[in-house]
């Protein structure tokens, strides 16, 4: 039996599919200016409805739109709202046909956003249902902005399977965005649709009975979400004025709002700013959402938010991962850190434990090592702390290119100028009585408490892999690694770190480096520099004379060198006769 009435439904519906496809365009034209011409025609409102789907031939579809458009944009401020309900007891005629009407335009709205967020829909056929819809967006509340029909589009939007780089994404942003009231909406639609993903992420059935989205179709959701907030810009010259995409000027979709000032309207928008990106970032970013987070988060972001501190937790547990994401978040807790008041007990550790070869090849670097540069200024450092990144640094100057170790140079040389109790690592003399190890300077307290440089001169007690600065004995160690770079493979190494030792000799007369002249260099760049150089002084060979034979008796001393002319005849006579 219900075989057989599957089977009648899809005949049923085959049959409707015939009828609609005999009726041509004029007729549907006709059709339509009956119905805004005669409440009598009214029942060509479902047939045109049946034309809005991502089936149908891109004209029908559209001249169907057009009619039904021009029929409920007049008839919009009139219609009940979709829960009310008339007392069965007193039923008006009036009200049960608008009523229908209410229903016949949330099916038209519905309609509408399947056919935009479809990507077997022509392309210009859904750049006119998105004004469409955003028409009635501007007065489908009473005349104020309809807040359900544009999260219901953005909903659509978030969770199609329509890629990132869809058209219908990027129109929206270019048409729309500029207005205050849009933004504002797309911030607080957002934001539901962060907690409600975030929400579903557990469950297996989401809350309004659908299916829950894949782990791919969860990622592709979070980077159209992404796409959408940094479309959004910021509001903010606030002295400005507001530009509303709803006529009636207000902000919010209530009856009772008052025309908020650009002051308030851009308090609003910042805590509403706020909430969204707070929101955003609870979620499981993919991590190539989470890297481009992380890179325009201090200059896009932190500047606007109501209160920045609310990203402590997203950045420490970034910064806490490690390698490239660490390098990445190290921009904005530094910012934290600094402007807002951020207390991080372990900030030290985790920026030496970053400290590794990789980091020089890390897309990211110039970047790091300016910020590097900038948490080590403070004189306030313990002496501990500043040998421990000087010595690391060090030791990472015989593992990096070139490029790398004209940066630590420049690293070494500000910690030296700035802290002045670690200078003892550029030289550490070990005299010919330091070598005495008695049984009694052992046993005795004050032999235990003595250098170890005393105990087994020669030896270096750095602690390369120890990730602590405090363990890792930087204090009882030495440069000795940048004096290596004297005799570097690459000259301006050398002659960098050999201008170190001149610049320290003098060191109250020496300013600082600016790391950031050195931070973005390569190999490339180097060389660049190195054709650009005038050389004052050019080894060449030069002869008085036209030198006679490949070597000199000077070139070889003790050694002579005689012609051969002769022998070299006879020779060629030889064979010749042998031949």
């Amino acid at each position: 039996m219900a075989s057989v009435a599957s089977e009648k439904k899809k005949q049923k519906k085959q049959k409707k599919q015939k009828k609609r496809e005999k009726q041509s365009l004029s007729e549907l034209k006709t059709m339509g200016q009956q119905l805004l011409t005669s409440r009598a025609h009214v029942n060509n409102l479902p047939f045109l409805l049946t034309f809005i789907n991502p089936t149908s031939t891109p004209q029908y579809a559209l001249e169907s739109l057009l009619s039904l458009q021009s029929f409920f944009t007049p008839l919009i401020p009139k219609l009940p709202s979709s829960s009310s309900r008339h007392p069965d007891s007193d039923p008006d005629p009036e009200f049960i046909y608008l009523t229908w009407l209410r229903a016949k335009f949330d099916e038209l709205t519905q309609s509408l956003i399947d056919l935009v967020v479809s990507s077997q829909s022509d392309g210009a056929l859904r750049e006119v249902v998105l004004d469409s819809i955003m028409e009635f967006v501007k007065v489908g509340n009473g005349g104020k902005f309809h807040t359900a029909i544009y999260h219901k589009l953005l909903r659509a939007i978030v969770r199609s399977e329509l890629g990132v780089d869809d058209i219908v994404l990027d129109m929206l942003a270019e048409k729309y965005f500029n207005y205050v009231d849009v933004r504002y909406f797309t911030y607080s639609s957002l934001e539901k649709l962060a907690r409600t993903l975030e929400r579903e992420e557990n469950k297996e059935v989401s809350q309004d009975g659908n299916d829950l989205l894949s782990r791919p179709s969860i990622e592709l959701s979070i980077q159209k979400m992404y796409k959408l907030l940094a479309c959004i810009q910021p509001l903010e010259a606030v002295e400005e004025k507001l530009e509303m995409w709803n006529d009636s000027g207000t902000l919010l979709g209530k009856s009772n709002d008052k025309v908020l000032s650009p002051k308030n309207a851009a308090k609003k928008m910042k805590l509403k700013f706020t909430k969204a990106w707070i929101s955003f970032l609870s979620l499981p970013l993919p991590l190539d959402v989470y890297k481009e987070v992380l890179v325009t988060l201090h200059q896009s972001v932190i500047s606007h938010l109501s209160n920045p501190i609310m990203l402590c937790d997203f950045l420490t547990r970034s910064y806490d991962i490690g390698g490239v994401v660490s390098v990445m978040a190290l921009s904005s807790l530094f910012i934290l850190m600094t402007q807002h008041g951020l207390e991080y007990p372990n900030f030290y550790n985790k920026l030496y434990a970053l400290l590794e070869p990789s980091v020089f090849m890390a897309k990211h670097r110039s970047k790091f090592f300016q910020l590097l540069d900038s948490c080590l200024k403070s004189s306030l450092l313990p002496a501990y702390l500043a040998a421990a990144f000087c010595k690391k640094l060090s030791r990472l100057a015989l593992f990096a290119p070139p490029s790398g170790a004209l940066v630590i140079v420049a690293l070494v040389h500000n910690l030296l100028q700035r802290h002045p109790s670690i200078n003892f690592l550029v030289h550490r003399e070990i005299g010919p009585d330091t070598t005495l190890d008695t049984s009694e300077e052992k046993s005795s307290p004050e032999g235990a408490n003595r250098d170890l440089f005393q105990e087994k001169p020669g030896i270096d007690h750095f602690k390369n892999e120890e990730n602590d600065p405090k363990a890792t004995n930087a204090m009882r160690s030495s440069l000795w690694e940048i004096d290596t770079l004297r005799h570097h493979y690459s000259p301006p190494v050398s002659r960098f770190a050999l201008s170190l030792a001149n610049d320290l000799a003098v060191r109250a007369r020496t300013p600082e480096l600016a790391v950031s002249d050195f931070s973005s260099g390569s190999y490339a760049t180097i060389f660049g520099d190195e054709i650009r150089r005038r050389v004052k002084q050019v080894p060449l060979a030069f002869y008085k004379t036209t030198p006679s034979c490949l070597f000199s008796e000077m070139d070889f001393p003790g050694w002579t060198f005689k012609s051969t002319a002769n022998d070299d005849a006879s020779s060629k006579r030889k064979r010749v006769d042998s031949v």
